[in-house]
């Protein structure tokens, strides 16, 4: 088997990177309902040109997802010369009955494919290390425009590995669900509104008012020695999103939070 594929039961491709930017095309966003992805409004925006349609879910930054029955039916709205991307990079956190990350949809499917990443439960960012699991065609066509060695020998050692270490896995998974309703819980006290995340991160909205807002609350973190991401290249200027941490690290924002809030009073 050539060095980059691993053997699933469909097929899977190991990737670092596929870059899309590359093919000439003009990207269309739909518009999100609630920090949402709306399966009406991205229909809405598919005509004969549209060659692909991406769907991150759970999104990023907002933590927001949609049913897999919404996912099925973006599917059959879909021509069947209309690929159907995937990007389920925080699937391995979600605790929805009603969620499903694509791999059934690609195994029926012709037109599906699912995008997966190392760089979050399984702490492997700095590896640039991912996988896409769809049909052979779409497979043999991504195989043809990567690199030849676009993924090093450590990094797929540390793939296998990874996978391998389901203990890790349950345990940052216990984590995140602790903390992240924790985290929702008691910025939402503070009187801040804090998006439901179904992920690893939490996407927090500051009022407009001077003095309070997102970004003065990210100056007065920063000089704090803590790290929130703004979001504005989102269109979110309003919002920082933070990370699930350590406990110290959840408590030490919460506490600075409050602290921020309580001086610009």
């Amino acid at each position: 088997m050539p060095v980059g594929l691993f053997g699933f039961a469909r097929n899977t491709i190991l990737v670092r990177a596929v870059t899309l930017a590359s093919i000439a095309s003009t990207p269309v966003a739909a518009e999100e309902t609630e920090y949402t992805a709306d399966v009406d409004a991205m229909l809405a925006n598919v005509t004969a040109r549209t060659k692909m349609v991406f769907l991150a879910n759970p999104n990023n930054p907002t933590g927001t997802y949609i049913p897999f029955d919404e996912v099925k039916r973006l599917h059959a709205g879909l021509a069947k010369n209309v690929l159907l991307v995937i990007d389920a990079a925080y699937a391995e956190y979600v605790r929805r009955n009603d969620y499903e990350s694509g791999i059934e949809l690609v195994a029926t499917s012709e037109n599906v494919v699912m995008c997966r990443t190392f760089s979050k439960i399984h702490g492997l960012a700095a590896l640039r290390l991912g996988w896409m699991y769809g049909p052979a065609h779409v497979v043999d066509a991504v195989n043809r425009i990567r690199g030849p060695f676009n993924v090093n020998a450590a990094a797929i050692a540390a793939g296998i590995a990874a996978i391998e270490d389901t203990a890790h896995q349950e345990h940052s998974r216990e984590h995140n669900t602790r903390w992240l309703a924790w985290l929702t819980d008691e910025i939402g006290k503070l009187g801040l509104e804090v998006t439901p995340s179904a992920a690893n991160f939490v996407l927090i909205h500051f009022p407009q008012a001077k003095g309070r807002t997102a970004q003065d609350a990210d100056k007065f973190l920063t000089a704090r020695g803590l790290i929130l991401r703004q979001v504005s290249a989102y269109k979110l200027p309003h919002a920082l999103r933070m990370s699930v941490g350590s406990e110290e690290a959840n408590h030490l924002v919460v506490k600075a939070l409050a602290e921020f809030l309580g001086s610009a009073r």
